[in-house]
């Protein structure tokens, strides 16, 4: 078994040939597994010349550390590999198994172009259109046209509505979100979609106060008011639970899930429903 040394400080360089965008996800979920970690991160895009690569070297002997890559380019990649093993640093290409593990299993090998993931194709302006009809569909507005949404999400205040959509959206589904409001019914419209899949979401009345009262004092407003009441607040979260099954819609209790979290439940519940279409009753996640 390795030893771990401990370190206080640790120099993290990122290196892509593209924009680098998958390279810092998968930083970012290894690193999240680590709670005291201290990074220095040092993030390079675009490394296609040796021109580019000579500079960067510079910094990485300067700022010895970790060395996270992608670049297809094999002349670009075998220099970059030279110089981590003459610096002594460690290096890791984390796409690699994965990679060659599909051309296993494929019979077919891999296409080295640079940025292949970000090419400008139909699913890109796919995911532009569902940003963009997300955004003009967030917090009950454009009612009219929820028709052509892909997921409706319903919810009281705070529940996450607008982040998890937001998510969706850039997965590429139109969202429209709805508050659910005691005083203020939505429009019938709500519960005679057909093409859109409705989703409530749902949280515990004592962490929804909680939610609502830190957003009350980041605006520095008053936080004794029926919005934070929690004899209230349980009452609005019942309402709401009862449009949820009144209608057999889907539901999904955010209480202890990350956006990211709720947006998989939903997208997995978007593909059964693709697989079937007949929903019998609703379903709480």
């Amino acid at each position: 078994m390795p030893v771990l040394v401990h370190m206080t400080l640790l120099h993290l360089h990122l290196l892509s040939d593209s924009t680098g965008e998958t390279l810092e996800m998968i930083a970012n979920a290894a690193l999240a597994q680590f709670d005291d970690a201290e990074v220095i991160r040092h993030f390079w895009p675009m490394v296609r010349s040796m021109q580019h690569l000579d500079r960067i070297v510079e910094d990485l002997a300067a700022n010895p550390g970790l060395v996270l890559y992608t670049l297809v380019n094999n002349e670009t990649r075998v220099r970059l590999e030279e110089r981590c093993r003459a610096l002594g640093l460690p290096h890791v290409a984390p796409l690699d198994s994965v990679t060659v593990a599909l051309e296993d299993r494929l019979g077919e090998q891999a296409k080295g172009r640079p940025g292949r993931q970000h090419q400008m194709d139909e699913a890109y302006f796919a995911r532009v259109d569902a940003i963009q009809f997300t955004i003009a569909h967030d917090d009950g507005v454009g009612w009219e046209n929820w028709e052509e949404a892909d997921i409706v999400l319903a919810g009281v205040s705070r529940s996450s509505k607008t982040p998890t959509s937001i998510y969706l959206a850039n997965r590429g589904y139109k969202v429209a979100n709805i508050p659910l409001v005691m005083e203020s019914p939505p429009p019938p419209s709500l519960f005679s979609l057909r093409h859109p899949m409705v989703v409530g979401l749902t949280t515990a009345p004592r962490r929804l106060v909680e939610i609502r009262r830190n957003r009350l004092l980041s605006l520095n407003e008053r936080t004794e008011t029926a919005y934070v009441d929690e004899e209230r607040v349980e009452q609005e979260v019942a309402f709401a639970r009862r449009i949820f099954s009144d209608n057999g819609w889907p539901v999904i209790d955010v209480s202890r899930r990350s956006i990211e979290e709720t947006a998989a439940a939903i997208m997995k519940l978007h593909g059964q429903r693709q697989e079937q279409p007949a929903v019998e009753g609703p379903k709480a996640i």
